[in-house]
């Protein structure tokens, strides 16, 4: 078993610079009916590229599946600044809303990254937001991230997630600890290795504040509960109970840990007090009961059952009782996530020998079909609601991104390896 001290790799990691990279994420499917934006090239000085910045841009705000940036070459004009704005062109290409922008060297060797948001939906330039990020090159990605965030906050309304983490588990045949947790930017880059073991790890979760992961590790033998804290490194085994111990998921407020045991023969739903380590149990029944997921009023789960003969999800309240029967469409669904307004919720669904992602209403229960590919495992959404990540292509697995809304598919390509178990990280304010 190796740990390795997450915050000294995450320095090490930003002190790469990685402003000629190209965009992680690979578009496999187009944006239909999203909204159109043009993000122009920014203006440039000290060896920094400004398409760079307009590229990043671009990809995180598409990838949301809300908007659909303009391609360069249907540009009805060249321009630098908001001054140049000739809104009649801009709107004859069904744009109302242009991204400008200026990158350069500032004090103590740190970048500006300089952008104003143009209105012209009125047929006139109007300025919306102007603002600044000073940065250290090394965290040059982040800082335009943080323009993705504001722009697309002032926008939908909604906090943007350009900057969050995302952690998933990859297996490799390059040493003798070919599991590893890993954890990178949510479009692929910064990708960190932070703990590595010789036997498989599965099923990460992070804390509401992203100073804990929570994985399930068979390292020394049957399954346990590890708890690895970011900031330190420490690794910790929380839950070692007899048989099974497995799919941890954190409450919403992070007090608690929700977990599919087996010591008292069938899986079962338990939930483990953080601070104390108290366990109790929540369902009690004789068919398996596991990978459970929280509501985000933290006092219901919805978990996966085979009562009836074969998996379906249902809910039921943190405090015991009657489980609710949620899914009915398909001969089997499993792995729900609940969306964080509670609006809806995601799960893979099995029919017709295919295994693929849905969404379902949480207020009428109508079903959309997100992806349309075979082998689709273990969602995650955003902390926005507004994209999910999951694994996807079996055997050779890979991890896949797609909007809420359909919209938009893309794939992270491996680095090397199995990608599985994908965990998208908070928000960290």
């Amino acid at each position: 078993m190796k740990k390795i001290n997450v915050m000294v790799m995450l320095f090490i990691m930003f002190l790469t610079s990685i402003v000629n990279a190209e965009i992680r994420i690979e578009v496999t499917d187009s944006v239909d009916a999203a909204r159109p934006i043009a993000v122009v090239p920014f203006t440039s000085m000290g060896g920094v590229s400004g398409s760079d910045v307009s590229e990043i841009i671009k990809s995180d705000l598409r990838n949301s599946g809300k908007f659909q940036p303009l391609e360069n070459n249907e540009f009805p004009q060249n321009i630098n600044s908001p001054a140049q704005i000739d809104p009649a062109l801009w709107r004859a290409k069904g744009i109302d809303s242009i991204i400008v922008g200026q990158v350069q060297p500032a004090a103590d060797g740190k970048l500006a990254i300089a952008y104003q948001l143009i209105d012209i939906s009125s047929g006139s330039a109007n300025l919306v937001i102007q603002n600044q990020q000073q940065v250290d090159k090394k965290w040059f990605r982040y800082g335009v991230h943080a323009v993705s965030d504001e722009v697309f906050e002032k926008l939908t309304g909604i906090k943007g997630v350009f900057r969050t983490k995302i952690a998933y588990i990859v297996k490799t045949n390059t040493s003798k600890y070919a599991h590893e947790l890993r954890v990178s930017d949510y479009d692929g880059y910064n990708e960190i290795t932070i703990h590595k073991a010789s036997q498989p790890l599965m099923s990460p979760s992070w804390s509401p504040d992203g100073t804990k992961i929570a994985f399930v590790s068979f390292e020394t033998g049957p399954s346990v509960i590890m708890l690895q804290d970011t900031q330190t490194g420490q690794v910790r085994k929380i839950a070692s109970f007899p048989r099974h111990n497995g799919a941890p998921a954190f409450s919403p407020d992070g007090s608690k840990i929700a977990m599919a045991l087996s010591q008292s023969g069938s899986l079962n739903i338990y939930t483990m007090d953080v601070g104390s380590g108290n366990v109790r149990q929540v369902t009690n029944d004789r068919s398996n009961n596991t990978q459970p997921a929280w509501f985000p009023d933290g006092q219901s789960i919805a978990f996966t059952s085979d009562k009836t003969g074969r998996p379906q999800i249902y809910r039921t309240n943190v405090n015991g009782g009657g489980a609710q029967r949620m899914t009915f469409e398909g001969a089997q669904n499993q792995n729900a996530q609940i969306s964080p307004d509670g609006n809806f919720m995601v799960y893979i669904s099995s029919q017709g020998g295919r295994q693929t992602l849905v969404s379902q209403s949480l207020t009428d229960n109508s079903i959309k079909a997100l992806t349309n590919t075979d082998l689709d495992e273990s969602p995650s959404i955003a902390p926005n609601g507004t994209m999910i990540i999951y694994s996807t292509g079996g055997y050779n697995s890979s991890l896949g991104v797609v909007s809420a809304n359909g919209r938009f598919k893309g794939r992270l390509p491996s680095s090397g390896g199995q990608l599985k178990y994908p965990a998208w990280g908070p928000i960290i304010k």
